[in-house]
This record gives C-alpha cells, sequence and structure tokens, in this order.
C-alpha cells in the first residue's frame, strides 16, 4: 500500500511539474547530464530519479545507490546525485524527475527537478556524396518548434530550420543546426561531402627553363567516393597561349584517364608524368624543367554517367630572360636584358634581378627591379650567370637564369701586333726553309765532286 501511495506521488508530482520542466535538446548518441535540485545533500537527503514514471535510480545518505543497468546501460549515477547518461539513444528521450526526501519525511518530496529530453536531427536528402550543381536539402528537426538556424562551413548564420539550394564548394563540410531556448543552445551537426575538383590557392602557376613546372589538380573526395558517382573518366588538354607556334589551335590532348586499372595514359610524349598517389584523389601532372612553350590553360576534367562534367583550369605563365643581341659578347658592347612572361606584369607582380657578383652594373637597392637592363658596355665581369625572380609579396613564385660570355675587347693597336707577328713568324720560317734548303745543296755537289773515277786510286808511290 506504501509503495503505491508513492507510486502515486511520484505521478502527481510529475503531471504537476510538467509545466515547469526544463527542456534538453540532444543529438542521439551524445553525452546529457542531469543535475538534482539545488537543496540536495548527499549526507542527509534521499535522491530517486524517475523515467516516464519508472525509477531508474537511487540513492540514500549512507553511500548507496544503484541504478536499473540491465535495461538502462548507458546511465550512472554520482555520489552527488548527478544522473549522466553517456550515449543517449531514442529509448531515453522522455520525462525524466529527480526527486529529493529528507530522512525523517519519505512520502513528501522536499524538492523536485524535472527534465524534459527531447530528440534533436538533422536529415539530408538526397544524402552525400553531391556533385555541384545538385540539389542540397538539409532539415533540422526539433521538438516544440524551438528556434532554429544553421552555421554553413564557413560558420556563416543562416536563419531558416530547412536549407534548400544548389550545391557549390563553398557547401563541402560541416553544417550545425543550432536550437535556442530558454536562453540556452543546442547542436546538431552533419557533414556534407561534395565530389567535386580543387586546383591550388591560385589557379596560376609560373615557371621557366631552370624551375620545375607542377599543374596542381585533386578531388575533393577519396576514389571510392568518386566511384559512387558512376564515373566514366577524365581527361587533361592544353590551350595554347594566343600567338605560341603551334600547327593548330585546338585543343592538344595530353591525358586520358583509364577506370580500370586507375592510370593515366599519355597521348603524346609531352615528358609530363602524373602523381603516383593517383588513388588518393591527386590528379596532378609533374615535369623536372619548364620550356617555352608550356605557357597556356590546362584543364583536368572528370565525367559522370548522369552528364555532369567537373572541370577546373591551370593556368601556366613561363618567365623568360632574353638577351640583345644575343648571349655571347665582347667587352664594351651594350646589351640589353629582358626578364618578363612575355606580356606586361600585373600590379600584383615584382621583379628580382641578381647579376654575378663581379658585375660592373649598378647596385640594384629598390625592390621593384625594372622588366628591362640596359648595361651600356658590358666588362669582363658581367660574364656568367644572371638571374631574375618573379614575386608576389613575400612568396617567390618562380625565377629564370641567362648566361653571358664576355670575350675581352680587340684594339686596333692588337690587330697590328698579331699580324705583325704573324709576319714575322712567317719570314723566320720562310729563312728557316731557304737555309736549309741551301745546305741541302752544298752537301749533294760535294758528294758528286769525291765521287767523278771509275776505281780511284788514292795518291802516292806504286811498286811495278
Amino acid at each position: 500500500m506504501k509503495n503505491f501511495i508513492q507510486s502515486v506521488l511520484i505521478l502527481i508530482t510529475v503531471v504537476m511539474s510538467a509545466a515547469g520542466e526544463e527542456l534538453i535538446y540532444a543529438e542521439e548518441g551524445q553525452m546529457v547530464t542531469l543535475n538534482p535540485p539545488a537543496v540536495t545533500n548527499p549526507q542527509t537527503h534521499y535522491s530517486y530519479w524517475v523515467f516516464n514514471g519508472n525509477q531508474i535510480a537511487w540513492r540514500n545518505p549512507f553511500s548507496g545507490k544503484g541504478v536499473n543497468g540491465e535495461q538502462y546501460n548507458s546511465l550512472s549515477l554520482t555520489d552527488g546525485s548527478v544522473l549522466v547518461i553517456t550515449n543517449i539513444q531514442q529509448n531515453l528521450f522522455g520525462t525524466f524527475t529527480c526527486q529529493i526526501y529528507t530522512s525523517g519525511n519519505r512520502d513528501t518530496p522536499v524538492d523536485t527537478t524535472t527534465y524534459k529530453i527531447l530528440k534533436l536531427s538533422v536529415t539530408m536528402d538526397p544524402p552525400s556524396p553531391l556533385l555541384p550543381g545538385e540539389d542540397l536539402s538539409l532539415n533540422c528537426n526539433a521538438g516544440r518548434n524551438p528556434k532554429i538556424h544553421w552555421l554553413n562551413p564557413q560558420g556563416q548564420k543562416i536563419n531558416s530550420q530547412r536549407i534548400q539550394q544548389k550545391a557549390t564548394g563553398q557547401d563541402k563540410g560541416e553544417w550545425t543546426c543550432v536550437v535556442t531556448y530558454s536562453n540556452k543552445e543546442s547542436k546538431a551537426k552533419i557533414s556534407v561531402t561534395l565530389v567535386d575538383l580543387t586546383t591550388a590557392p591560385s589557379h596560376l602557376q609560373y615557371t621557366s627553363k631552370s624551375s620545375p613546372l607542377t599543374i596542381p589538380c585533386s578531388t575533393t573526395a577519396t576514389w571510392d567516393t568518386i566511384k559512387t558517382r558512376d564515373i566514366e573518366g577524365g581527361k587533361w588538354e592544353f590551350f595554347a597561349k594566343p600567338g605560341a607556334s603551334l600547327k593548330s589551335n585546338a585543343p592538344q590532348m595530353l591525358f586520358s584517364l583509364s577506370l580500370d586499372p586507375l592510370k593515366w595514359t599519355p597521348d603524346q610524349d609531352n615528358e609530363l608524368r602524373y602523381d603516383p598517389k593517383l588513388q588518393n584523389g591527386i590528379l596532378s601532372l609533374k615535369r623536372n624543367q619548364g620550356k617555352d612553350g608550356d605557357s597556356g590553360d590546362y584543364v583536368c576534367s572528370l565525367k559522370f554517367k548522369n552528364g555532369v562534367t567537373l572541370n577546373r583550369t591551370v593556368t601556366v605563365h613561363v618567365l623568360q630572360i632574353t638577351s640583345s643581341p644575343g648571349i655571347e659578347l665582347i667587352s664594351g658592347q651594350q646589351v640589353n636584358l629582358t626578364c618578363d612572361l612575355g606580356s606586361p606584369l600585373p600590379s600584383d607582380l615584382q621583379l628580382k634581378w641578381f647579376p654575378p657578383g663581379q658585375s660592373s652594373l649598378p647596385s640594384l637597392k629598390s625592390d621593384h627591379h625594372p622588366t628591362h637592363l640596359i648595361i651600356p658596355e658590358v666588362g669582363m665581369g658581367d660574364g656568367g650567370k644572371w638571374r631574375c625572380e618573379l614575386w608576389r609579396n613575400s612568396t617567390r613564385l618562380t625565377s629564370a637564369v641567362i648566361t653571358l660570355k664576355i670575350e675581352p675587347k680587340i684594339t686596333v693597336w692588337m690587330i697590328v701586333l698579331i699580324c705583325s707577328v704573324t709576319v714575322i713568324a712567317i719570314l723566320l720560317l720562310l729563312v728557316v726553309f731557304i737555309l736549309y734548303r741551301r745546305r741541302q745543296r752544298k752537301m749533294t755537289h760535294l758528294r758528286h765532286r769525291l765521287c767523278r773515277c771509275k776505281n780511284p786510286q788514292p795518291k802516292g808511290f806504286y811498286r811495278s
């Protein structure tokens, strides 16, 4: 009978306190902490936790406590009578009531706190992954119609319960539904996966004949995720810079993407190679050194069976140094050096020249060096490597190098001296040759005089 009366009192208390219950919004799987009334004294009070009319936990002043662990295995009760739900599931959304009794009065609670835990959930239809241009639909579900807004992946606030828009690259990432009630906030999150292509922080790349060439492109999702959207294939194309010396203005096919096995197949021998991390979504192309003909637009694209084609364009500029009248010079000549991209530099780019250490060029003290350098008379110290660097603010983009060969200047007196020495050498050789020939003739004549008789006899007396 006593237990029946106690159950009735509990039920009456729950009903009476429903109007003053505290709301808590929680997402399934979150941890929820429920505090007992502020008057609770663990040394003198009995605490009882009731869920939807059923007692689920208790604690007495003698440090005794218990939890209905068989049915609610995610519940725990601290020594301070705080009820902790470590991993709230569907069966624990509802009304929790904490009743506090004194040791001398076990019939009427001295205080009661009631919590109403409402489920907060977010849904996405259709689910991820999405392709750019497809419908993105997010809905935040919460009971009792609280105030709801969304935070997009950039942290921007959107005052709406439902998001309905076309998916773009900005939508990739974590979206947060925020529920506001009684000056409190609860949050639920959902991740949006977008299959798209990205190049780099900048779609502009710079190279030279003395610098490596990198053409970046990668996917925003893993290849396993991309396969779920029925990809057909992909390719790299090159559109040369206007005015380039090409046979045709049509795009050049560089690579075709094969799916089984996954690899890039080259369409021509351009010395470009693809990244070995293709399986990780890295589609970039590389070469150890740039070339003059690399300037232009490189287009990376993926095609899907639903007709959607993703593409990204990387524009490559080649930094070049030219010398007029050439790189083989004579000391004293005027030389014009030019460093540029084949067109006027944008205002956000700067050049820096680095001449050889013994150069006769005056010191370039400014941070903004000119595109053209004029050396009225080159000296022997100007021979060697001249380097030109391209910068954007404090970032070095690329550099180019040219090597000048300087021969010493030949004067009129040097020419006369060289000619004189040459003539003297020729005359000396001629004299030596004449003397040699004369000596040869003398030796021949002497041999003829000694050999006139057929049987010559030495002079003297002979016995007859």
